[in-house]
């Protein structure tokens, strides 16, 4: 694991975090948008670990679904759980009306966790170094 994929994934951890957070505060769009961010981060650890690095959303979501998922070397559906979770994500951000679901929440937070460990187990457990922010 590269340093730059340590941090990525310790930043998926503390959006994680932050998600379960603010769903437990009822803040059920937040947490969904939060939830995404998590996979989006380790989607992103994933492409620097075959040195590819983009800039916007979509073009992270769509080189791993390329890269990792079409080919097999990641489950498929993990490029699913991205792109709905990055629907869900817009729906919480840009709608003036609050739609995400406690359960809608949950779905996402869950799909993180996944992310998450299916991560650590290619990549291997992230754990803190100098670098500060929240405890892990």
């Amino acid at each position: 694991m590269t340093e730059d994929q340590r941090l990525l994934l310790l930043k998926a951890k503390d959006s994680l975090e932050a998600a379960k957070s603010l769903h437990r505060g009822g803040f059920h769009g937040f947490a969904a948008a939060r939830a995404y961010y998590a996979m989006f981060y380790v989607a992103q650890a994933f492409l620097e670990g075959e040195g590819l690095s983009y800039s916007k959303h979509s073009e992270v979501i769509g080189a791993f679904g390329l890269h990792f998922a079409k080919p097999g070397h990641l489950p498929r559906e993990l490029h699913r759980y991205l792109r709905d979770a990055q629907d869900v994500r817009l729906e919480a951000d840009y709608d003036y009306v609050e739609t995400v679901t406690a359960e809608r929440a949950v779905q996402q937070i869950q799909r993180a966790v996944t992310f998450l460990e299916v991560a650590e187990q290619r990549l291997g457990p992230a754990v803190r170094g100098e670098e500060g922010g929240g405890e892990g």
